[in-house]
């Protein structure tokens, strides 16, 4: 039976988009791609985030990829609302909407219905909470959203600094809970597949070891170069584009490190190493906790090895 929607899933490296791209190909209806990275959103990042080859992005359409500038706001809200409204647009064409990404907060918010505001960032109380993380460290910061708002924690990786100072900042904007802003309305999965792609944890460390070295080689420190310029000509130094949410993805700090003379490549290899491997344990433990629930909401799920 024709599924109503693919979603495909799983950690860093292991294979999700090549096997989104052997299947897009291969179904009979036709299938697009619906980016659930939330890296891909911003342009001039293309080798860091590991986007879609052009070569790729011709062959079966991409959606929700390089929406916006790298120091332009995008929050949780505007995602729901575009992932939706694409994944409406190609079952309209009658073609089979695929959901490929490691973004666990954007996959569970599409398959556990919430309804997200848009609110729009605030600087000023972003920076605050920034400085208080600084000088209080992670567990105080975690312990302020507990207090104003237990069940938040329920929906936010409370090691996720960036998630836990934007609930505060919205809570402050808003003058409610962010629990109570997440609302859910739980859809019928049934019909929908969700395919967690996977590979013991030596062959994916080595496997995201190996496209590391890929990226460097493919210019990865240069694209990190001109990303600065492009920032510095928005009047955005090098210390302010640390604290960009997009600068957040995995080795752009220590990329800007190396372009600003401040560490090696060695070194900065080293440390991504590290992230990586800390990253995939993490998304592992998200996502199986994803699976589980929506395994209760009638979705079909399959356990698959990464594609070569």
């Amino acid at each position: 039976m024709r599924p109503k929607w693919i979603v495909i899933i799983g950690p860093t490296a292991a294979g999700k988009s090549a096997r989104a791209m052997a299947l897009a190909t291969t179904l009979e209806a036709g299938a697009e791609i619906i980016s659930a990275d939330s890296r891909h959103i911003y342009r001039r990042m293309d080798i860091g985030a590991n986007k879609p080859t052009p070569q790729d992005r011709s062959i079966v359409p991409h959606h929700l990829i390089d929406l916006r500038e790298p120091h332009e706001s995008f929050s949780l809200g505007e995602y729901v609302r575009l992932a939706r409204a694409a994944i409406a647009d190609v079952e309209t064409r009658g073609k089979v909407p695929l959901l490929v990404g490691g973004a666990g907060q954007y996959v569970r918010a599409l398959l556990e219905g919430w309804h997200v505001p848009e609110v729009s960032p605030r600087e000023d109380i972003r920076r605050r909470w920034e400085a208080f993380v600084a000088l209080r460290g992670q567990d105080a910061l975690r312990r302020e959203l507990e207090a104003r708002d237990p069940a938040a924690l329920k929906t936010i990786d409370p090691r996720n600094m960036r998630r836990v100072i934007r609930a505060l900042e919205v809570m402050e904007i808003t003058g409610e809970r962010w629990s109570d802003l997440q609302r859910r309305e739980l859809p019928d999965l049934r019909g929908v597949n969700i395919l967690y792609v996977n590979l013991p944890r030596p062959a994916l460390y080595a496997r995201a070891d190996a496209r590391l070295t890929a990226m460097i080689e493919q210019g990865w420190l240069d694209e990190t170069r001109a990303l600065l310029d492009y920032l510095s000509a928005q009047g955005i130094d090098a210390d302010a584009a640390l604290r960009l949410p997009a600068m957040s993805a995995l080795g752009y700090r220590q990329m800007i490190a190396v372009a600003r003379g401040q560490m090696t490549l060695e070194e900065a290899i080293a440390a991504i190493q590290r992230d990586t491997r800390r990253f995939i344990r993490a998304q592992d433990t998200w996502f199986r906790a994803i699976i589980a629930a929506a395994s209760a909401q009638g979705a079909r799920v399959f356990h698959e090895p990464g594609a070569q």
